[in-house]
């Protein structure tokens, strides 16, 4: 079911989504000082071309000052409108009962979009591995 879901999400907006993660990943690593961003960037891309089955974690039980400074100005100059974009998506995926699960899907990338830095995303076969020990 996930690798159906994968392929009507990358098909109906995925692609597009993880292109613009992309773009906007090389155009933050061509400044020294956006690289952090731009491999946050790089790795929701990947994220948003295969949503289903995977999902996102905070990297460490606290989270540092330079993180969380780094967070703002990324929600600040970007986060929002990604996010606005994302809410805009999931709105027109959810018009179907096919898209509903796209929709959520759309719903679940916002807060790594607002606040990439200091996430992983990890399978999510991995995560119940972990909790069942």
């Amino acid at each position: 079911m996930k690798t159906l879901l994968n392929v009507i999400w990358f098909v109906f907006g995925g692609f597009v989504l993880a292109l613009g993660y992309f773009l906007a990943g090389i155009v933050c690593c061509l400044l020294v000082v956006t690289i952090p961003w731009g491999i946050a960037s790089f790795r929701i891309g990947a994220y948003a071309l295969w949503p289903f089955g995977r999902t996102i974690v905070d990297k460490h039980e606290h989270v540092s000052v330079p993180t969380e400074i780094g967070n703002i100005i990324w929600l600040l100059v970007a986060g929002v409108w990604i996010a606005i974009g994302h809410v805009a998506t999931a709105i027109a995926m959810a018009a179907t009962i096919v898209g509903i699960p796209l929709a959520i899907a759309n719903i679940k990338l916002i807060p790594v979009s607002l606040f990439p830095l200091g996430k992983r995303i990890v399978r999510t076969d991995k995560l119940l591995a972990s909790y069942s020990r």
